[in-house]
């Protein structure tokens, strides 16, 4: 969005986000969920859900609800499966919605819903996922930490690129290097990390008026506000 930056507000949005916590808990346990399904519950062989537990611990879930989590059977998992909604934002700009559900005729009217309501329209498969890649995201405080101290540690490291946007330290990474990379800095005594995700990112970017801006923020908001979806991901810059 003109004057805005997913990256450069990531702080203030983990903050909003405590407002929202136990949401955020329900969403962050479907997570969590899916990787034990997907892998097992022992994080030390099942990457996804060591980094769905690292994301956990980072939104201060208590570590109980997180043991309670990984002691549910397969059974209990198996109903759960994931779901990707591909659609248009206020503006022609291009979403794509993530969603972990138990219930797919429910997930797909209510996201189509959201999308109504929001000022756009349910695209169709493929429509504008060939717009996205999924990276690993490293997001560091540089108030914290020095970019050029940190650009000298991560060239060990087999990453993509690393930059700056405002006040906020990106790495990029193949999303199976996202792991490794992450070690290499908490080696190097690197260990507040504003956010660490495999994450999908817009090969292409368009810029958008502050009135589309606005109206796509609202669209955001509701997509986000459903049990449902888990990610929301957009082309804006």
């Amino acid at each position: 969005m003109a004057g805005h930056s997913k990256w450069a507000n990531i702080k203030h949005k983990k903050g909003a986000q405590d407002a929202k916590r136990g949401k955020i808990f329900q969403k962050l346990s479907k997570e969590i969920m899916i990787a034990v399904k997907e892998g097992g519950n022992n994080p030390e062989t099942n990457s996804r859900l060591r980094l769905s537990i690292e994301k956990a611990k980072s939104a201060n879930m208590p570590s109980d609800n997180i043991k309670r989590i990984l002691t549910k059977s397969d059974k209990d998992n198996s109903s759960w499966k994931e779901i990707t909604y591909e659609g248009y934002g206020p503006g022609g700009v291009a979403v794509l919605v993530n969603c972990l559900t138990d219930n797919i005729n429910r997930t797909s009217a209510s996201v189509k819903s959201n999308f109504t309501k929001g000022g756009g329209n349910l695209g169709t498969n493929g429509s504008v996922s060939y717009l996205f890649e999924a990276k690993g995201i490293i997001a560091l405080d540089s108030l914290l930490y020095s970019f050029d101290d940190i650009m000298e540690i991560v060239l060990e490291a087999d990453i993509l690129d690393i930059k700056e946007d405002g006040d906020v330290i990106i790495i990029e990474t193949l999303p199976n290097k996202l792991i490794s990379t992450k070690e290499l800095l908490e080696s190097k005594n690197i260990n507040e990390f504003l956010s660490s995700e495999v994450s999908k990112i817009s090969s292409s970017t368009i810029e958008v008026d502050e009135k589309i801006a606005e109206k796509l923020e609202k669209l955001i908001e509701i997509l986000e506000d459903n049990d449902d979806v888990q990610e929301v991901y957009t082309n804006v810059e």
